[in-house]
């Protein structure tokens, strides 16, 4: 058990790198001198000095807010909470630039900071980045981005963590994505023109839904998705026949909150709440302002929310690493639906792997201080186990 306890010191963090992308995003916090900057918060445990970094980092959101990273540093680990350039707005988000960002993070903590050992911790969204990340870090493959634009991987030697820990987290978002959106959806410009049969929130079908409806249903959810690519594909190659400056478009998808395990608790049961998401109610953020997708460029649609073309994608990333890793599911999780954690602990390469619960723990602990305490003390004993610890 972690009973030590320590004051907590912030400290702001900045990292900057050269961006060698021959692609230019007006967005993405590049400066006009081929320069990436980041920004994170690095939480240090007063008077204790440590040789292994715990490092978190979501693909569009900053997490120093959260719980878990200052409960880890009031224990006694270094933390690093991670933004990456599309730190808050993942609507021009390119996967393959992220892991560049995480990189530069590894590199400064390595070589700048001095720290030894390094763990990467993925949280929520943060899974299937952290495990693309190890995948390239260990041996990298990926030349280009899904949209053909080159991206140099290679040329940026990523540095491999010692050891991974998966918590909360889904496959990726690109499959969630395919969970998630609406398929009564008919007219990608006229949300209102809907399919009712296809309708989760009309009172046509009620849960317990029938197999027939489920298979239907998620049918004609992963044909709406590929409607969507097929229709970028055809976008940046209209773009492309162009020749002029016009390179990208930025596009709404509407309704992208639909999942009938929101619902019907008989679907892969587990402890959450039924008739609610970690958003809201289901009905209401299916229409409104942040739902998964809701606005995207093209070439981002195709690096993180096209099943088809994502390289994030957990299971295909978690085959190849080697280092240890332990996967913690959230019982009563209401953002990563329960297979997920499983999914990924059987698809890991690592020899050394471990799966745990967090019995009615939900994906931000909200008054589970209890939960929360458990989760530090089985990450801790984790660590300690493996000599990662000071």
């Amino acid at each position: 058990m972690a009973k030590e306890t320590f004051e907590v010191e912030a400290e702001w963090v900045h990292v900057a790198y050269a961006e060698t992308s021959q692609f230019r995003e007006v967005y993405g916090f590049a400066s006009s001198q081929g320069m990436v900057n980041v920004e994170g918060v690095r939480y240090r445990p007063k008077g204790r000095p440590s040789k292994m970094l715990l490092i978190y980092m979501h693909p569009a959101s900053t997490l120093q807010l959260l719980p878990m990273p200052r409960a880890m540093a009031a224990h006694g680990v270094h933390v690093l909470c991670a933004g990456s350039r599309y730190a808050k707005n993942d609507n021009p988000l390119i996967f393959e630039k992220v892991i560049l960002d995480l990189g530069a993070y590894i590199r400064h903590a390595k070589e700048k900071w001095g720290y030894e050992k390094i763990v990467i911790v993925g949280w929520s969204g943060g899974g299937s980045l952290s495990l693309f990340y190890q995948s390239q870090a260990e041996n990298p493959t990926i030349e280009k981005t899904p949209a053909g634009d080159p991206v140099d991987i290679k040329g940026a030697k990523l540095i491999p963590a010692d050891a991974m820990i998966f918590q909360a987290a889904h496959v990726s978002r690109a499959l969630l994505l395919a969970e998630w959106i609406d398929p009564s959806v008919i007219d990608e410009d006229d949300p209102d023109r809907r399919d009712p049969e296809l309708d989760l929130y009309n009172g046509l079908h009620k849960p317990p839904y029938s197999k027939d409806f489920i298979e239907r249903f998620r049918a004609a959810q992963l044909a709406r998705i590929r409607r969507r690519t097929q229709w970028v594909r055809e976008m940046l190659d209209t773009l492309k026949k162009r020749g002029g400056n016009e390179l990208e478009r930025g596009f709404v998808t509407h309704r992208t909150m639909a999942e009938p395990r929101w619902l019907d608790g008989t679907i892969e049961p587990n402890d959450r709440k039924i008739g609610s998401c970690f958003l809201g109610v289901p009905e209401t953020v299916n229409t409104g302002p942040v739902g998964m997708g809701r606005f995207s460029t093209l070439r981002s649609w195709l690096s993180q929310w096209s099943i088809d073309d994502t390289h994030a994608h957990g299971e295909k990333c978690a085959a190849t690493i080697k280092v240890p890793f332990l996967a913690i599911e959230n019982t009563a999780d209401d953002a990563v639906p329960q297979p997920h954690t499983g999914r990924i602990y059987n698809a890991a390469g690592s020899k050394d792997k471990t799966f745990r619960q967090i019995k009615g723990a939900t994906h931000y602990y909200v008054a589970q201080p209890e939960l929360l305490q458990e989760a530090v003390d089985m990450q801790m004993g984790w660590m300690r186990e493996r000599k990662l610890l000071d």
